[in-house]
């Protein structure tokens, strides 16, 4: 297995299906700053939250020229009604075999009613137009995450 994932690393060649039946490649994604976002599961209020603020920021993330992906291990079908519900302007990845999850390092063992389950970390990844990762924001609080996103690309867009 690779070394997990750190700021100022490459991001390795991935594919993987997303919803409006499209197939994200990293080549696509290069010459073009990113997000990538991973969240447990749809439809769950945390999970909500934070897709509909990262919707709602999304004119912002635009004048920015910064894509957003969000990612979790639900079905593309499970992602389109998601989408659809909330009016997400960006497309959702369905990672259901994991790969993404593994390669970003954000599986990790929760307890959920005292019995022991393996979930996604919330977590956040920028990526510059190269393909190197800028910010990685892990075991993320939902409130407030998607403004300090913000503040950090300023920061870095100052720069």
């Amino acid at each position: 297995m690779s070394s997990p994932l750190k700021e100022g690393t490459k991001l390795p060649d991935f594919a993987a299906l997303a919803s409006s039946g499209k197939t994200i490649k990293t080549q696509d994604l290069l010459g073009k700053s990113f997000i990538l976002y991973f969240y447990p599961r749809d439809n769950t209020p945390g999970c909500t939250q934070e897709s509909c603020d990262f919707a709602q920021s999304h004119p912002e993330f635009e004048k920015m020229d910064i894509a957003v992906f969000g990612i979790s291990r639900d079905s593309l079908k499970s992602h389109e009604n998601f989408k659809q519900k909330y009016h997400l302007p960006f497309e959702l990845i369905s990672d259901s075999d994991e790969e993404l999850c593994v390669l970003f390092d954000v599986l990790k063992t929760k307890n959920m009613y005292g019995k022991k389950v393996k979930g996604i970390e919330r977590s956040t990844f920028l990526i510059d137009s190269q393909g190197v990762i800028q910010k990685i924001w892990r075991n993320v609080t939902v409130e407030n995450h998607v403004k300090e996103v913000l503040n950090e690309l300023k920061k870095l867009q100052s720069v």
